[in-house]
């Protein structure tokens, strides 16, 4: 009898406690979706005051800008947008005679059709020489200031020669490759449309070039339409990854602005001073102590289309990216020491870089909402090239 009185109490506080387990999950649950719903409603709202305050550490604030949409593209005073020069510029993008091969176009590096860069670790150039960095896509790129993984240019104008004369990449001088141009009765229409005259220059180039470059710009992504007030296309997911990477996972300390990226320099650590793939990043520009290690924080717009990712190629899918943020780069070499040209030189780590604690559902929330700012693939025909 005892026994049986037993199994009894027993079966009844199982069930108790079996049920009042359910009802705490039913309440979590209804809670959870709750809160999604108001995400929703907020960030759907197409008014940013409206949203959650970001969470952003003390240095970042000086450079915030909240996300949102693209602003319009900005032509500078002295090379003015037209249709012809802007032709001009695609045909010239496309087309590899000014490398000294006369094989390697801007385009080799810069496909269309993968987001605009070449998604290899390292670019094959003259003489299949390999870059020392990943090749940056040019996707949004006229909203960037300054170019490059390290900021060498200011301008887009600047940035268009450099690849021409680099020794690992085109290996052309710019005057030679300008001189190439001249000669091809082809292109005199086309310098005369968009310049008035035929001469051709290198300056002429550049602008051409820089030109075309301002117009590849993001469509509107599911992100922007999202903000906009088309509330129900994103999913619950997405939702959370918006909301964290604005709050818990701190990716808004660096990627804001509707570029989703500050335009500044961080170190994240990837500097791996030392050792055999050492690149000191922003300080061999500027020789300036607190600049080693940083590299340019690159815009999240298309993200899914640029892989590789990082200054050196190093990760191959979103979840290591979000995965070494969430750790806070724990690497030993984050922090490290190296002579450059007889100067001892250190390396640390931004203070903004540590650990989140963001659990795998997490993770993979913020993923969601990566995706969510790449748009469709829009095929460009190449250009006839001029004869």
């Amino acid at each position: 009898m005892k026994n049986t009185l037993s199994w009894i109490l027993l079966l009844f506080l199982t069930v108790f406690l079996l049920n009042n387990c359910l009802s705490t999950k039913v309440h979590q649950e209804i809670n959870q979706q709750t809160f999604i719903a108001d995400l929703r409603k907020l960030y759907s709202s197409g008014d940013s005051s409206k949203w959650p305050k970001p969470l952003l550490d003390p240095e970042a604030q000086p450079y915030f800008s909240e996300i949102g949409h693209l602003p319009a593209m900005e032509f500078p005073a002295n090379n003015q947008y037209s249709a012809d020069k802007s032709n001009l510029g695609k045909t010239l993008f496309f087309d590899p005679r000014l490398s000294r091969s006369n094989q390697i176009a801007c385009a080799t590096c810069h496909d269309p059709e993968l987001g605009w860069c070449d998604n290899r670790q390292f670019s094959f150039g003259h003489d299949r020489q390999v870059g020392v960095r990943n090749a940056m896509s040019i996707l949004n790129s006229g909203y960037a200031k300054p170019l490059f993984w390290d900021g060498r240019v200011g301008n887009l104008e600047q940035q268009s020669q450099m690849p021409i004369e680099d020794k690992r990449e085109m290996g052309e001088h710019i005057d030679i490759a300008a001189g190439k141009i001249a000669k091809i009765k082809g292109y005199e229409i086309l310098f005369e449309k968009a310049f008035g005259d035929k001469k051709v220059t290198k300056e002429r180039i550049a602008k051409a070039i820089a030109t075309f470059e301002r117009t590849i710009r993001s469509s509107q992504s599911k992100f922007d339409q999202f903000i906009d007030g088309k509330r129900d296309i994103y999913t619950d997911d997405e939702v959370m990854g918006l909301h964290l990477f604005r709050t818990k996972a701190q990716c808004i300390n660096c990627h804001n602005s509707g570029y989703f990226s500050n335009n500044r320099f961080e170190n994240i650590g990837t500097a791996s001073l030392s050792l055999k793939d050492e690149d000191l990043g922003r300080y061999l520009i500027t020789k300036k102590d607190e600049d080693v290690g940083k590299f340019r924080v690159p815009s999240l717009r298309e993200v899914t289309k640029t892989q590789p990712w990082m200054h050196n190629g190093s990760f191959q899918t979103l979840e290591e990216v979000i995965q070494f943020y969430n750790k806070g780069n724990p690497e030993p070499y984050a922090k490290r020491t190296t002579i450059h040209e007889g100067v001892t030189l250190n390396s640390q780590k931004s203070e903004m870089l540590r650990l989140l604690e963001l659990s795998d559902i997490e993770v993979a929330q913020l993923e969601a909402f990566l995706r969510t700012l790449t748009t469709k693939t829009e095929r460009i025909s190449p250009p006839e090239l001029p004869k």
